[in-house]
């Protein structure tokens, strides 16, 4: 009896485990970034409000590879211009793997208001 007691014991504690690191990684590996227009991120591009490119790039860089097992590392990543704060804008970025192969990385505008955009890029 005291040994079912343990094995019950010690899968439940793995099984928590194991869901706390995915729920972990799910948050930490999102795509998704919400990011506010101020002095230091706006940029114009076309006479539109936009998201610095230098902002974009860092930020994307950031995100793309936050943990080990999450995507790839990526150095140099740098966007053409700003991206402009009008859901559907988009840009393609790139950046270089360890081996120097060029990656291009689209982004994507899934939300904007006067105060912040909201974007996304692909992995």
């Amino acid at each position: 009896m005291q040994r079912s007691k343990f094995l019950v014991g010690v899968v439940g504690g793995v099984t928590a485990a194991v869901a706390l690191g995915g729920v972990g990684t799910h948050l930490l590996a999102g795509t998704e970034s919400t990011t506010g227009l101020d002095d230091s991120s706006t940029a114009s591009v076309n006479g539109h409000r936009a998201l610095a490119a230098n902002i974009v790039a860092a930020r994307t860089e950031g995100k793309y590879h936050p943990l080990p097992w999450v995507g790839e590392k990526l150095t140099g990543i740098s966007c053409p211009t700003g991206l402009k704060a009008v859901a559907g804008a988009s840009i393609t970025c790139t950046g270089k793997k360890g081996d120097g192969e060029t990656v291009r990385i689209p982004v994507r505008v899934t939300k904007a208001d006067a105060k912040s955009v909201t974007w996304k890029f692909e992995r």
